[in-house]
């Protein structure tokens, strides 16, 4: 990634980040800490990094197909999802993780990293996400920031989560979400989720043409946050 050398930069770089930052804005300090005196954006909540985190160092736009010679297909069925950054991962329409479980072992389809330019924008091309028991839909997003000797100085992680009823549309009506029963866990029921309405992704589309979407983010310098 680059390495922007000071908070002024960071931000800069950080600000325009697409479909998987979610962000906070306060002019003063909130009592939990998520906002700053200057009015800058920053990543909050922050939500556990999930089980599922490889750090595959695969920089790369489009996450949709496996680079290993696997079998498997190429690229991963499913709506498009334009628009997201930094380094982000999650499952696919029938709900399997790359490289970790299963099916995906071995391959590292639907992983990617970006670098942000000098514009601060970075993007991604992905499929709508599947679902799995136990979890509402969701993609997973960690921002890291370097020093000269490559050690992580800030690092950010978080999930960003879809309307039910947007996933209900696409479950309903498109392949090969199709193919699999009506999923068992909504947004409200989800742990992770906890009813932060912050964290749900605005999408423009529909399930025939697919989605895009763009979101800032900023995060605190110096925070070094694995989850």
């Amino acid at each position: 990634m680059s390495k922007p050398t000071g908070r002024r930069d960071v931000l800069k770089a950080l600000s325009a980040l697409g479909t998987l930052a979610i962000f906070r804005c306060g002019g003063s300090a909130a009592a939990d800490g998520g906002g700053v005196s200057n009015g800058a954006c920053v990543l909050d909540p922050t939500l556990t990094r999930g089980p599922y985190w490889v750090d595959e160092r695969l920089q790369r736009s489009d996450i949709r197909s496996d680079t290993n010679g696997r079998a498997s297909p190429n690229p991963r069925p499913g709506l498009p999802l334009a628009g997201a950054l930094v380094d982000i991962w999650h499952c696919d329409a029938v709900g399997i993780y790359s490289d970790v479980q299963g099916a995906g072992a071995g391959q590292n389809f639907l992983r990617g990293y970006q670098t942000t330019d000098a514009s601060g924008m970075a993007s991604f091309t992905t499929i709508y996400p599947g679902w799995y028991t136990g979890r509402a839909v969701h993609i997973h997003v960690k921002v890291r920031l370097f020093d000269s000797a490559n050690n992580v100085t800030t690092e950010a992680t978080t999930q960003i989560f879809f309307d039910d009823a947007t996933s209900d549309a696409v479950y309903r009506t498109a392949a090969p979400y199709t193919s699999r029963p009506t999923r068992n866990t909504r947004n409200a029921a989800d742990g992770i989720y906890g009813n932060r309405t912050v964290l749900l992704a605005s999408l423009q589309g529909d399930p025939a043409s697919g989605y895009s979407a763009s979101f800032p983010l900023a995060i605190r310098v110096g925070q070094v946050n694995a989850g």
